[in-house]
């Protein structure tokens, strides 16, 4: 029986006393039973946590107390285990690591669009405006392999932080298209569009929501495979179910 409720979440916000929310945020999180992984860092927050119901969703509406995380949203899926072994809250210097200090969601983000916009335009092969769209896939390698949209741009990368430099060697590729760059969740979109847009391209979209959000809102078109997670579910289906 799925009866462990499963969160992602992240938000772009300042949190300049990030380092003094780490314990409460841990012992809250203890005190319910949750097991799983918060990062907080200056530029906002990230987390991964799973337990029952009621004590995941009394966490969320514990840290959206804080006026600066009252837009956090939370993307569910169900397992019949708990996917973690532990409860970790970090303080790190970005809750998703580029090195591009100059890249800050926080103060502006990139246009999002959302999944049942992307899978018109795959359906009828171009955006609204007639122009080719072109699926670029932000992960790193190993994810990939365990499935992605047909057809996306997949530029091996090991880690995240490599990612401006492949922009700066393959961005003659999407030039004069629109781009769609997706992820697991998003977060990693929110930083890797602004970074396109400083680049100089034109038409530049980030999927709301990563895979995750475009499996609830659109189920498996145009997807091929599954969506790795960082747990102990290792992947998921279009149904949000832990593969096999």
């Amino acid at each position: 029986m799925n009866n462990v409720l499963n969160v992602s979440a992240y938000r772009f916000v300042p949190l300049p006393d990030a380092a003094a929310l780490r314990e409460p945020l841990l012992a809250r999180a203890k005190a319910l039973g949750l097991k799983g992984t918060i990062l907080l860092a200056e530029e906002g927050i990230n987390l991964f946590v799973a337990g029952a119901p009621d004590a995941v969703r009394a966490l969320l509406a514990h840290l959206r107390e804080d006026p600066r995380l009252a837009g956090l949203q939370a993307k569910e899926s169900w397992s019949a285990d708990l996917p973690f072994g532990r409860m970790l809250v970090k303080h790190k210097r970005e809750i998703i690591r580029m090195d591009h200090p100059a890249i800050r969601p926080a103060a502006r983000r990139a246009p999002a669009l959302p999944a049942g916009t992307l899978k018109r335009w795959l359906d009828q092969g171009h955006d609204d405006a007639g122009r080719p769209v072109v699926l670029l896939d932000t992960r790193n390698a190993f994810e990939v392999d365990y499935g992605t949209f047909e057809g996306a741009i997949d530029w091996r990368l090991a880690k995240f932080s490599e990612f401006p430099q492949a922009l700066r060697d393959h961005v003659a590729q999407l030039q004069g298209r629109t781009v769609v760059s997706f992820c697991t969740g998003g977060i990693r979109c929110e930083k890797a569009a602004l970074v396109m847009e400083e680049a100089g391209l034109d038409n530049v979209w980030q999927l709301e929501g990563g895979i995750l959000k475009y499996f609830e809102e659109a189920g498996h078109a145009h997807f091929r495979g599954t969506c790795f997670v960082f747990d102990g579910r290792e992947a998921l289906d279009p149904a949000l179910r832990p593969a096999t």
